[in-house]
């Protein structure tokens, strides 16, 4: 019984790392409060990950609505958010708590 519940552990493991592989990655910063780059290009009807890495010493926090994504990043820290499959269109985003100027916006084309 318990070669069963490793071997599937195994699988279940390999199966999940393979999910998460091959999703195209990007990344932006956030420096002075500013989102940098503060535009991605990034492939339309495809599953992504964003690696977003706060290199302030305050918190700060990705915000969209349009995405319906929400993530405090402290500072120093970096964090991972997956977003889409997005249709082709604009999705803005903004730093919660410095709303006006930290500001960008994803593009899926």
């Amino acid at each position: 019984m318990e070669i069963f519940r490793l071997v599937l552990l195994v699988v279940g493991v390999f199966f999940y790392m393979q999910a998460f592989a091959d999703k195209p990655e990007f990344e932006i910063a956030i420096r002075q409060h500013l989102f940098e780059p503060s535009v991605i290009v990034v492939p339309a009807n495809t599953k992504i990950k964003l690696w977003v890495s706060n290199e302030d010493k305050t918190p700060e926090e990705f915000e969209s609505y349009e995405l319906n994504r929400e993530k405090v990043v402290l500072g120093g820290q970096r964090s991972l958010i997956f977003i889409g499959p997005l249709p082709a269109g604009e999705y803005p985003f903004f730093g919660e708590f410095n709303p006006k100027s930290a500001q960008g916006k994803i593009i899926a084309e």
